[in-house]
Formats: C-alpha cells, structure tokens, sequence
C-alpha cells in the first residue's frame, strides 16, 4: 500500500469517520474544514508513528500540509532523506 492511500485511509477512518467524499487529494484540507489545529496534530503523530519520521515545527507549513497529495510527498521525501519544503 502505498503513503498516499495509507494517509487516505487514516484521515478517512479516524478523522472523518467514514465520510471521506470530500477528501480529494488535491483538495485544501484546512478550507475545506477537513482538518482543524487538533486534526493537524493527530495527523502529525500518525505519520511520525506509522512512517518512523520526525517532523519539525518549521516543516508544518502549507506546501507539506495543505493538500492529502502534498502531505504524501512530503512523507515519501523524509523516508526517502530528502530535505522537505522549508
């Protein structure tokens, strides 16, 4: 399974709980209200948990986060030990 349908499936499963039709992966998840502060938090301790990342304060910024399709890549450069959008 792949970052992205793993990223899916959480948010779809815990933050959502089931109601995942406005969760397209180019879709803001903050205007679109699908994430809120805390929301951002969950998902932050599940991808560091899930993908034995560590993610920085300064790396919490909308080119990593806004998007399902951003946060995957971002998950996929740290795995990978690239350095993410600062």
């Amino acid at each position: 399974m792949d970052v992205q349908q793993i990223m899916k499936d959480y948010i779809v499963d815990c933050i959502l709980f089931g109601d995942g039709e406005k969760l397209q992966v180019s879709a803001s998840l903050q205007e679109n209200r699908i994430l809120d502060s805390l929301g951002f938090l969950d998902i932050i301790t599940f991808m560091e948990q899930r993908f034995g990342i560590k993610i920085d304060d300064d790396e919490v910024i909308p080119e990593n986060f806004d998007t399902l399709g951003k946060m995957s890549q971002f998950v996929e450069r740290k795995m990978n030990g690239r350095t993410a959008a600062r």
